[in-house]
């Protein structure tokens, strides 16, 4: 019984039951990828225009990017409780919505929708920021690999609450928004108690290399199987019943990754790795005070997970792999790859506060490149709804679960193509970056040109480079400015979302789609006006058809990527010296 009481508390306090916890909440957590299937329902009810209907897509932005209060919040409280906050404004906001758009409650002007849609959206980033910083701390030599695969399923979010919609919707297409407002409420509410760091960096296994395999191969499992779904729904009129079962296959291989921590937790060897007993323990230390220089661990520390054969050492070898440990830092020490302070402030690798962050050159150019490229990214996954009304779709959430699937491919493959780089060639993680932002590039210049299967070249191409955004940024500002205020930087640089939709969507997207939607009137009226002897709607009621709608558009955003890998090119510059520092060449 004290043997099952042990195993019981060691699957508890297991990083990859926090992990795969926080892969569950991030699956429902990227409710933001659903306005593009909710908009029109949206603009239907209310009788919005698509001006008005980007300016609830900006608030929708700007909530899912507002997240440098739960950064903040994060250092104070515990994780259940940012988790708590995050329930309450999810199920508010879009409740509130819900009982305005199905008439529950009286027409609310469009001011008091873009403050519910904030609150509702703004809910997430309190997931986001739980589970982000509870792997990353779980996890801090497996950065690159846990933020895309993390980031990828809040990607897949709007994938799967879709797909799983099907199973429970009704005749109502609002429903879908009463869903958002409950759903990921009621997965977090079950979870919160989980979600936490558990002091997973002493916690290395010989199995984690395994167990990442197995990861990502659910991961590659669901975006096919999610794939083939949506293909076989576009070419086919489902059952009910089919659709039922396809919903219930896709919670079992969302539920796969639990394997992993009841076989480490009631089926492994529990003995320790010799890191974790070489590897000294922290001392706690009163913040911006230092007992001694800034040292600097990772080479030693990849030197104790190298040498798996010290677990059956004994305690002679152990007292000499000891001594060679402390020789290695001396010499480290001695050569300048562990740096000691001498300066005010950090150097660019160690712990920085927002406030010290936002002094330096390179978080600035990350940003701008982020408001650029994601800003663009965003601006077609929150028009995508009217971009296929305009080509002549009448179902959007097909390509809507598309640009979401290849978005989670896109930060899965992101996190693990980065980490490739620099653990293998030891090039700076934004070379990655930069590769993205080619990729955005050429899919809405693809688009611009109106060549054959444009919408799926550019869904397919902006989910894969805006993705991949979110994978590689994150764990390039865990490693240039370091883990210590990891929250409050990753949120800060999210601004760059609504930042990059209110000039792109509102000011460019919308203002282009409603010229377009006047001229096309101006040249209809007149035979209108003959045929049915009648004056033509008022504007609220014109929509603009054919690629002119977006294609100017996209063509604009095309360029603004390319000066975003102008931008991207410039860090990489600036910090060669920093990874080549971090991720010494084992080739060289």
């Amino acid at each position: 019984m004290g043997n099952l009481d042990g195993k019981l508390r060691a699957f508890l306090n297991n990083r990859w039951l926090v992990f795969v916890a926080s892969m569950w909440i991030q699956s429902c957590a990227g409710i933001g990828y659903l306005f593009g299937s909710i908009s029109p329902v949206i603009k239907s009810s209310m009788g919005y225009n698509q001006r008005q209907v980007a300016m609830l897509g900006v608030a929708k932005d700007l909530g899912d990017s507002v997240g440098f209060i739960a950064g903040s919040l994060c250092e104070i409280l515990p994780m259940w409780g940012i988790l708590c906050i995050g329930v309450v404004q999810n199920f508010v906001g879009y409740g509130l919505l819900w009982l305005v758009v199905t008439n529950k409650l009286p027409s609310l002007p469009l001011w008091v929708l873009c403050i519910a849609l904030f609150i509702g959206t703004n809910g997430e980033t309190y997931f986001n920021t739980a589970a982000l910083v509870s792997c990353v701390q779980n996890f801090p030599k497996s950065r690159g690999p846990i933020v895309g695969i993390l980031k990828g399923f809040a990607g897949l979010s709007g994938a799967i609450l879709s797909e799983i919609y099907l199973m429970f919707s009704s005749s109502n297409d609002d429903s879908l928004i009463l869903m958002i407002a409950v759903g990921p409420a009621a997965v977090v509410l079950c979870l919160m108690f989980v979600v936490r760091p558990v002091g997973g960096h002493r916690q290395i296994r010989p199995a984690d290399g395994l167990c990442f395999t197995f990861v990502y191969g659910v991961c590659i499992l669901l975006a096919a199987y999610l794939l083939g779904i949506l293909i076989l729904e576009d070419l086919v009129n489902l059952a009910r019943s089919l659709t039922t079962i396809f919903s219930i296959i896709l919670i079992i291989i969302l539920l796969l990754p639990i394997i992993i921590p009841v076989i480490l937790a009631f089926f492994s060897d529990p003995r320790p790795l010799a890191g974790e007993i070489l590897l000294p323990q922290p001392k706690a230390q009163e913040p911006g005070k230092s007992d001694g220089p800034e040292v600097i661990l990772s080479e030693v520390e990849s030197e104790v997970e190298d040498e798996k054969v010290t677990e059956t050492m004994e305690p002679s070898l152990r007292r000499k792999r000891i001594a060679e440990l402390q020789s290695k830092l001396f010499q480290a020490a001695a050569e300048g790859a562990v740096r000691v302070k001498r300066r005010k402030g950090p150097h660019r690798g160690e712990n920085f506060t927002l406030k010290q962050a936002l002094v330096k050159a390179d978080f600035w150019l990350m940003f701008f490149s982020l408001v650029l490229a994601a800003g663009s990214g965003v601006t077609i996954i929150d028009n995508m709804g009217q971009i296929c009304e305009s080509l002549g779709y009448n179902d959007a959430s097909i390509f809507v679960s598309m640009i979401s699937i290849w978005n989670f491919l896109g930060r899965v493959g992101g996190g693990y193509f980065s980490e490739l780089l620099v653990r293998k060639y030891a090039y700076p993680r934004p070379v990655a970056m930069a590769v993205a932002q080619v990729i955005m590039a050429f899919g809405l210049f693809y688009y611009a040109m109106a060549w054959p299967g444009a919408i799926y070249i550019m869904t397919v191409l902006i989910g894969l480079g805006y993705g991949a955004h979110w994978a590689i940024v994150p764990a390039a500002v865990s490693e240039l400015f370091g883990l210590k205020s990891f929250g409050a930087l990753y949120n800060f640089l999210t601004l760059a979302n609504p930042v990059g939709s209110l000039i792109f969507s509102v000011a460019i997207a919308s203002g282009i789609y409603d010229y377009e939607a006047e001229k096309q009137a101006a040249l209809w009226q007149p035979n209108l006006n003959r045929i049915l002897k009648m004056p033509l709607l008022d504007d609220d009621s014109l929509s603009c058809t054919g690629t002119i709608c977006y294609s100017i558009t996209c063509g604009i955003l095309s360029g603004l990527c390319v000066i975003a890998v102008a931008l991207s090119l410039i860090v990489i510059i600036r910090t060669r010296g920093v990874y080549a520092h971090l991720y010494p060449n084992p080739r060289s």
